[in-house]
């Protein structure tokens, strides 16, 4: 398997970050790790592996982002004004900086996939439904999709377009966005197992968002044996991923 590494200065973060870059060609794929995760983790828990027959024959290629909930998402102690505009930050240098990277690393012009597990798939639904025009589809696993508990309550703009559940309801039904949702592939999937308690209650949400704004999703809700970690993560991306690019 073709695998690179990157690091690189980022004017929007003003700090280096890393990627990593796993497969040849295909469809570019950006993936967000755990809460508190690196760019790495796709990769030490296994997803790599596990995909390895869609990055070896060229279906995909997965660029592993690094995030830095630490500053913003985790950070509880902190201010919420000035930890929602790390994360706003760091939203910026993924739209502007790294995905312009990928096109240019990927060179297929395809638009991207989004996807994350948990947090990740916090970030990576807070990427397709902010920017639609540049990501087709959306595959997010075991995530919470409203920012309450992230930043106890507080709300300002920059809180508002990063909550998806918030920035959806408010959304005019005659918004362009509501067309260009319904041309896309909107997977979501919460187990009902160990530790995902507060990720179905947040795909619930999210669903019922969806379902009142006409935006057509899967939200797939899985059994009471499927839990919270990467074990059953891996069964979930091997279910859905060929929805969005056919079998490997």
């Amino acid at each position: 398997m073709h695998i690179q590494y990157y690091k690189e200065y980022s004017r929007r973060l003003e700090r280096e970050m890393e990627f990593k870059v796993y497969g040849h060609g295909g469809k570019p794929v950006l993936a967000v790790p755990c809460q508190d995760g690196r760019f790495y983790d796709w990769e030490n828990f296994g997803m790599v592996d596990t995909l390895s027959d869609y990055l070896d024959g060229g279906k995909i290629q997965l660029f592993t982002v690094d995030t830095i909930d630490a500053q913003s998402v985790s950070e509880q102690w902190g201010n919420p004004y000035y930890r929602v505009r790390r994360h706003e930050a760091w939203y910026n240098y993924v739209i502007e900086e790294l995905i312009p990277r990928i096109h240019a690393i990927n060179g297929t012009g395809q638009m991207l996939l989004s996807t994350g597990l948990s947090m990740g798939a916090y970030h990576a639904a807070n990427f397709f439904f902010r920017r639609p025009d540049l990501f087709d589809s959306l595959i997010a696993l075991s995530g919470i999709y409203d920012t309450q508990d992230m930043y106890g309550g507080y709300m300002d703009e920059v809180v508002y377009a990063n909550d998806p559940c918030v920035s959806l309801s408010g959304m005019p039904q005659d918004h362009p966005y509501i067309s260009l949702f319904n041309q896309r592939t909107i997977i979501l999937c919460v187990g009902q197992g160990a530790w995902e308690d507060q990720l179905l209650a947040g795909t619930r949400r999210l669903d019922e968002v969806l379902r009142r704004k006409g935006i057509h999703a899967w939200v797939d809700y899985w059994g009471k044996d499927s839990d919270h970690d990467w074990p059953w993560w891996k069964r979930q991306m091997r279910y859905f991923l060929p929805h969005v690019v056919g079998e490997p």
